[in-house]
């Protein structure tokens, strides 16, 4: 008789790291001196570190400290950097109390669904999502309402939407920018949005990680329209700290300690270096300035010269680094579609059905925060692929 099996180990794959395998295996095979992969399937900033968060680790390693453990919401002084980092940008004030610091945002997340949800809440999500909402919401017994987006709400949601749900769901989760469409909520959206939550009695949860990297529109945070919102950052984005492992979450004074709690269960708290790192990141303005200059000139480039590379329909890119190509003029599997560009440009990017399971046969998502040469390579290679 067979061992039984969880229900949460059903998750479906986050299909861009099958992407990442394939293109990794791709470039290995490459004959010595033949073009490279240029990569576009991940949404990992090619920038590295900034200097002064390296130099504050190395200072910490050098030390006597033995970096153990720190409390499970964050290091004190790290909390308090946070919470002065909503005062200079959003005018906000926020103590520091109310800041969690968490093994990135992919640790936040399942402490905010289980610190504000029971099995069987349903949540609501629009579709293109971010796929790991969706399998964690799944994994821990919660069932996932998804609200169909497109083109013409900049793939983002409204309060029309949620008020044509019956019965009302549990939860909410926007993202702004949003991954994959680079689009945002702008300011009196996010407040529609907030206010009727708060009215209904719905959790908001706001992914904020792409904030920073935004070209005109202003970015706004759930947290200065609502105090029952969980808004979920991490430092692997604007801050260029993917391996780190810290992110943040502002927690509604209701759910601050069971989100300590349960931290305290699950992860005892983020890495102590990182936190050292992550703190110093606030200091590197200047670097992380330039970093989205750099994304600004790639997405520029792109959205001029993809549509004469056979991709006419992309999102808006207010914001992150990816543009959602809507491909249904030339194929209807964009999973085979990802195989043949990588086969034959030597690109990879990845498949629209990671994010959106319906409709996703019909898109593609580039991502554009890696070397600026390498996007004006890329460009150039579609325009001859075609």
């Amino acid at each position: 008789m067979g061992l039984k099996i969880g229900r949460g180990a059903a998750a479906p794959p986050f299909l861009v790291m099958d992407v990442i395998r394939a293109a990794n295996a791709r470039a290995a095979a490459l004959a010595p001196g033949a073009p490279g992969i240029i990569r576009m399937e991940v949404g990992q900033p090619g920038t590295g570190a900034p200097a002064g968060a390296r130099e504050a680790a190395r200072a910490a390693l050098a030390s006597n400290d033995s970096l153990g453990y720190t409390e499970a919401l964050g290091r004190p002084s790290l909390r308090a950097r946070i919470a002065r980092h909503y005062a200079a940008w959003y005018g906000l004030a926020l103590p520091d109390e109310r800041v969690a610091v968490t093994m990135g945002a992919s640790g936040a997340f399942p402490l905010a669904f289980l610190a504000a949800f029971d099995p069987g809440d349903r949540i609501a999500l629009t579709a293109p999502f971010y796929p790991p909402y969706l399998n964690i919401l799944t994994a821990l017994g919660l069932e996932p309402v998804v609200l169909e987006t497109g083109p013409e709400t900049r793939f983002q949601p409204n309060v029309a939407m949620l008020r044509a749900l019956d019965p009302m769901p549990h939860g909410l989760i926007i993202a702004s920018p949003c991954n994959p469409a680079g689009t945002m909520l702008h300011a009196d959206e996010l407040a529609s949005i907030a206010r009727y939550c708060d009215e209904a009695g719905i959790r908001l949860i706001s992914d904020e990680i792409y904030h920073g990297l935004n070209y005109g529109t202003k970015i706004a945070t759930a947290a200065a329209f609502s105090k029952s919102a969980l808004v979920i950052n991490s430092f692997s984005k604007y801050f260029s700290m993917t391996g780190w492992r810290v992110g943040w979450m502002v927690c509604p004074e209701d759910l601050l300690r069971p989100v300590e709690c349960l931290a305290q269960n699950l992860f005892i708290s983020a890495p102590h270096i990182a936190q050292i790192a992550a703190e110093a990141a606030f200091d590197c303005a200047d670097e992380l300035t330039a970093n989205v200059a750099r994304y600004r000139r790639s997405r520029d480039l792109l959205l001029a010269r993809l549509p004469g590379a056979g991709f006419p329909k992309l999102s808006p890119a207010e914001g992150a680094f990816y543009l959602f190509a809507d491909i249904s003029e030339r194929s209807n599997d964009s999973t085979a579609f990802a195989s043949r560009m990588l086969a034959e440009a030597g690109i990879a990017v990845t498949p629209g059905v990671d994010f959106d399971r319906r409709r996703g046969h019909h898109f593609l998502r580039f991502s554009y925060c890696g070397p600026e040469e390498d996007m004006a390579e890329a460009a150039a290679r579609l325009a001859r692929w075609r």
